[in-house]
């Protein structure tokens, strides 16, 4: 793997942590995704399941981990099962894990080949009332490309079908919405790549720059430092498409006087950084530019300071909407007036600030979590307001990643330059 080694101490209290969410009498069944498909013989790279990765560390397709806690015998109650190589896997492919390898990375003692599953895991499921299968549940997930994991429910189900199904989900949005110290170090790395990479655009922007350029510096720099490459698809919009919060082309030339709003993050180890910054392409804000930036960076501040224990994202979502209607107020793009009379449901801010302010990091961008959970130490959200004015191609939007603790909220990413003043001065250098 590019990144480096992880203590496999991770993973073993983590598996400890979610046996303990299990009913008596269970086995749970964790499979990798796919390697997927683009066309003729071609693929695209592969990315593991992130609750496989949560509980095992193993980052390898067609590998399957089980956990039968209640399990007569001892060394059935943790088991992953593998590719097995050869040498033509080798010759072709590259390496593969190696039992030994596989028991180093994730603690765990019992490792099989693929080829042993069916003789193995039939005991275990008919010495088992319940069976825990994983789908994914996340709110905005895109499910009409069937999964390994849905391959195997649809297979279980046929061969056992009395026993009692359980969902995996719930468990794993529990356990993995707060972050343990080792995953916000994993987390921090991530943020200090798009640290340095951010520090080297300032360098590099100017009127004439190709979006797709400046991707390509954020590939370079994501790289060279053990990244896989970014966590999600990359942001690079300039001018009007800054007001388009998920434009992902970047085939336009950046012009002078323009904005150019870069929303990106470094993956390292499957772990996600996410920041958004938005820069002057010739390195000086106009004094309208300016003015919006500052009311954003304003919101953003006030923000940060709610991302603490006890608060929920419903009552934190409203205080946020108050100060960004205030900032739009000043801005003469909303009125006063009309803003006493708006609709608690319809608020007039949404017109220049339409999503949400805050989203759970780790694993995956958006990562797991119940919307309705109080806050609590270890938690660790974005924080990205932003104000959107078409008419005047402005588009702005400023992303810090923050730590809930039981003190006062830790930017993560407090180091990479979003001061106005400091911005410029990097610039032009």
């Amino acid at each position: 793997m590019r990144y480096l080694p992880i203590d496999q101490r991770l993973f073993i209290r983590n598996r400890k942590r979610f046996v303990k969410k299990l009913e008596k009498k269970s086995i749970a069944v964790f499979n990798s995704n796919d390697i997927m498909p683009t066309s003729a013989d071609g693929a695209h790279g592969f990315i593991q399941q992130t609750d496989l990765f949560y509980l095992s560390g193993i980052d390898q397709e067609e590998s399957t981990l089980v956990i039968c806690p209640d399990a007569k015998e001892e060394k059935f109650r943790e088991i992953l099962f593998l590719k097995e190589t050869n040498e033509k896997i080798a010759l072709w492919e590259g390496h593969k894990y190696s039992k030994d390898e596989a028991k180093a990375v994730s603690g765990i003692k019992s490792v099989y080949w693929n080829h042993e599953f069916n003789n193995i895991f039939k005991p275990l499921v008919l010495e088992s009332d319940n069976i825990y299968l994983n789908t994914n549940e996340h709110l905005r997930a895109d499910s009409s490309v069937e999964t390994r994991d849905g391959r195997f429910l649809q297979w279980c189900r046929k061969c056992f079908p009395l026993h009692h199904y359980q969902r995996l989900a719930p468990i794993m949005h529990h356990l993995r919405a707060v972050k343990s110290a080792p995953e916000v170090d994993l987390i921090k790395k991530a943020c200090r790549i798009t640290d340095t990479t951010f520090r080297r655009l300032l360098g590099f922007i100017k009127p004439g720059v190709w979006e797709f350029e400046i991707e390509a510096e954020i590939y370079h720099e994501f790289l060279r430092n053990r990244s896989r490459g970014p966590a999600f698809e990359t942001i690079v919009a300039s001018g009007i498409d800054s007001c388009t919060l998920h434009y992902v082309k970047n085939d336009k030339q950046c012009r002078d006087n323009e904005l150019v709003l870069i929303d990106f993050g470094a993956e390292y180890a499957n772990y996600a950084a996410d920041v958004t910054r938005t820069v002057p392409v010739n390195g000086k804000l106009s004094k309208r530019q300016k003015e919006v930036y500052n009311a954003v960076l304003k919101v953003q501040k006030s923000a940060i300071k709610l991302l603490k224990p006890g608060n929920t994202i419903e009552k934190y979502t409203r205080k946020v909407g108050k100060i960004m209607e205030a900032e739009l107020i000043r801005l003469g793009l909303l009125k006063a007036a009309e803003v006493k009379k708006q609709s608690d449901d319809e608020p007039l801010y949404k017109k220049y600030f339409p999503h949400g302010t805050s989203h759970h990091l780790g694993l995956d961008v958006h990562d797991y979590g119940d919307r309705h959970r109080k806050f609590e130490p270890g938690m660790v959200f974005t924080c990205e307001p932003g104000i959107y004015i078409r008419d005047e191609a402005i588009g702005i939007r400023i992303e810090n990643d923050i730590l809930i603790t039981k003190d006062e909220p830790v930017d993560l990413t407090g180091g990479i330059p979003r001061e106005a003043e400091e911005i410029e001065e990097l610039m032009n250098q």
